[in-house]
């Protein structure tokens, strides 16, 4: 199992927090978010890591280096257009050869036994993959996931619009009183992800979307498993998040 981390972005919502360092390298008790993921990835086993880098890529390559001091092998790939999370990952393709892999963006902040336990949950059986979610009664929130009984994923939408919202009412996809489902940004993948980013067309945000290419593989009958992440499960997304977790201790 190797991983690949997302990390290219500015983080504007940060605002001037970011002027000199991409989101991933702000500090939270001390050490950097990417840190704390790295060292996450680090107890699950994973040592070999690829870190998509962009906005102040410097920063990142320079702090983390060939990922020694961490007993980790670290490489890089620098995403010069950020033009979403869809093709990020193939900067990592050859690094992840025929490999499964962990891809997480690089500000959700988990306990660092997460990685672990998703992957003894991907072990349990043959699957395409892994996505993993946080339950909320909340509709409006982000990206919903939709499951059979078995917990296998068989139907997403990204960030719904009201009349999407009241489509998947009707449908059936959302019942009065049941748990949404909401996307929480860490996925284990066979290399088979990358036949169907390689495909991928510009959603109508103008971004390629990494839930595309998700969605293209159940489609395909990919068995893509739910994992729900219990505890800890934070996005850096603002100034004020970043306050709430330096509060926390």
């Amino acid at each position: 199992m190797k991983a690949v981390i997302l990390a290219a972005g500015k983080g504007t919502r940060m605002k001037e927090l970011t002027n000199d360092v991409p989101k991933p390298m702000l500090k939270v008790q001390g050490i950097p978010i990417l840190e704390h993921i790295i060292l996450g990835l680090k107890a699950a086993g994973i040592h070999e890591i690829f870190i998509v880098t962009g906005w102040r890529a410097e920063v990142i390559e320079d702090y983390f280096g060939d990922g020694s001091r961490w007993g980790c092998q670290i490489a890089y790939g620098r995403q010069e257009v950020q033009d979403g999370t869809g093709k990020a990952p193939e900067l990592a393709r050859e690094f992840i050869g025929p490999a499964c892999f962990i891809l997480t963006y690089g500000d959700i902040l988990v306990k660092p036994e997460t990685y672990a336990q998703m992957i003894r949950h991907y072990n349990t059986d043959y699957f395409s993959g892994v996505v993993t979610v946080i339950g909320s009664q909340d509709i409006t929130k982000g990206g919903l996931f939709f499951f059979d009984d078995k917990f296998c994923l068989k139907h997403l939408v990204e960030k719904p619009s009201a009349s999407q919202l009241e489509q998947l009412r009707q449908e059936g996809w959302l019942k009065p009183g049941e748990t949404a489902w909401y996307n929480a940004g860490i996925y284990i993948f066979r290399p088979s992800l990358f036949d169907y980013t390689a495909r991928l067309q510009k959603s109508p945000r103008g971004e390629y979307e990494l839930t595309d290419a998700i969605a293209a593989l159940i489609q395909s009958r990919h068995p893509m498993a739910g994992f729900r992440i219990e505890g800890r499960w934070v996005d850096v997304r603002d100034p004020q998040v970043l306050a709430e977790l330096e509060r926390a201790g």
